[in-house]
């Protein structure tokens, strides 16, 4: 009888192993946690902004929606390290917002800022919060009502990559643009 209940609590637990393994979600390597899907998107729509293409209702996507912003302008500009101010890239991304704001009048949007996971919660929380500021700030110098857009920080609790490596680090230091 000790034989059989033994038995029956190994195969229990061995059957409570399985369950938990099989629950375990496999972390898989792409564009997004190596360090190549920000620059790869940047590229794009850098390539579009040149092009002249707005691209309103381009490959089927309503304008003035979140998704026309982020195939046609895209959604986000990236910081360096510890800083809030907009690199001459990040400028030429506000400036694209900008135009796409004017010819949707009707739009608010909120521009969150992020943080990567080094420092305190708290000052990556102010971090975000300048971060979000700084495009803000560049978007009514542009002659955007600032009624239109909101700001709020995301510090380091929103990341895109987890990895802890400058790939992605440089990834979570963004600003990113929403429709409201």
């Amino acid at each position: 009888m000790g034989v059989e209940k033994f038995g029956l609590k190994a195969l229990t637990l061995a059957a409570a192993v399985f369950l938990v393994a099989a629950c375990e979600t496999a972390v898989e390597e792409s564009s997004d946690t190596t360090g190549a899907g920000g620059a790869a998107q940047q590229a794009t729509t850098t390539t579009q902004a040149a092009s002249g293409s707005t691209g309103s209702g381009a490959r089927g996507v309503a304008p003035g929606t979140q998704e026309d912003l982020v195939l046609n302008v895209g959604d986000r500009v990236f910081y360096e390290f510890d800083r809030s101010d907009l690199t001459t890239e990040s400028r030429a991304t506000v400036e694209r917002w900008a135009s796409w704001l004017k010819q949707y009048p009707e739009i608010t949007v909120t521009i969150e800022g992020h943080a990567d996971e080094r420092g305190t919660r708290e000052y990556n929380l102010g971090l975000g919060e300048r971060r979000s500021n700084s495009a803000k700030n560049y978007l009514i110098a542009l002659g955007v009502n600032p009624d239109r857009v909101g700001v709020i920080s995301y510090g380091k609790e929103r990341p895109v990559c987890v990895s802890s490596n400058e790939g992605c680090w440089s990834q979570n230091r963004r600003g990113v643009m929403v429709v409201n």
